[in-house]
């Protein structure tokens, strides 16, 4: 399999005062056998990159079956610029956005790990706002932590943390997949606010399938369940691993990775 090279897309700041963001992307082109099929865009979750196992993967399979596939890092993760603990979701939203537009080629099935899911349905949502909902073919959405920010961690903070957060403008919580430590920053919290999905319909315009695992300690399964219930317009299967983590990264777990992309395909 050639490595694909590594191109930029520059996005403005939110605030048009600081500098624009060099968004690190892997591009994939279609053979001329898979012009015609959906390409697969890869959104990777919190403080990950696109150099993932989930995310190499699918290039492996884009690679063979000659399906177009881009991959890219938000500002502030992998490949990008920017430090991590000044993104925010809007920040990634518009990353993700701009990558969408500038490097992707016909209907797009989006694939979401973790928080990736959450800027998968925040980008299904810009674009049917902006009349682009037939670049979607498809999601598919891989332990999704929709409001993550939110519901998954300000509302499980205990009273301490969260004043340290809010006098101290940020908390490092210990990660349980390496040395580093997450920023968990005001900002983050504040800003995530204005994004939250669930507490109303969720419309992601394109049939959606769910890869959960039932011992995943960071996004629960019945968070899952939710994110179905709030889908109530589009066509919605979700698999429920018994055994499976939040990385869904085992061989066994990448066969059903890839099963849910050609199913949806």
């Amino acid at each position: 399999m050639n490595e694909t090279v590594p191109s930029v897309v520059t996005v403005s700041s939110l605030d048009h005062k600081s500098a624009p963001r060099r968004i690190a992307v892997r591009r994939r082109p279609a053979a001329p056998s898979g012009e015609t099929r959906p390409g697969v865009i890869w959104m990777g979750g919190f403080m990950s990159d696109m150099q993932s196992g989930k995310a190499l993967a699918i290039d492996r399979w884009a690679a063979e079956h000659g399906r177009g596939f881009v991959r890219f890092d938000y500002s502030g993760h992998g490949e990008s610029s920017g430090d991590f603990v000044d993104g925010t979701i809007g920040q990634w939203l518009d990353d993700a956005l701009a990558v969408v537009r500038s490097s992707t080629d016909g209907p797009q099935i989006i694939v979401g790990s973790s928080m990736g899911a959450w800027i998968a349905m925040l980008v299904a949502r810009a674009l049917a706002v902006a009349g682009e909902s037939d670049r979607l073919a498809g999601a598919v959405l891989i332990a999704p932590a929709v409001d993550f920010t939110e519901t998954l961690m300000w509302d499980r903070l205990t009273p301490d943390i969260r004043e340290q957060i809010e006098r101290d403008g940020v908390w490092y919580r210990p990660s349980p997949y390496g040395e580093t430590p997450y920023p968990i920053t005001r900002a983050l919290i504040e800003e995530g606010r204005r994004h939250l999905l669930l507490g109303s319909n969720v419309e992601a315009h394109c049939p959606v399938h769910i890869l959960q695992g039932m011992r995943d300690s960071d996004v629960p399964w019945q968070h899952a369940l939710t994110l179905v219930e709030h889908l109530a317009a589009d066509p919605v299967s979700i698999t429920l691993v018994r055994d499976g983590d939040h990385r869904l990264s085992r061989d066994e777990d990448l066969v059903r990775l890839i099963a849910a992309i050609e199913q949806i395909a």
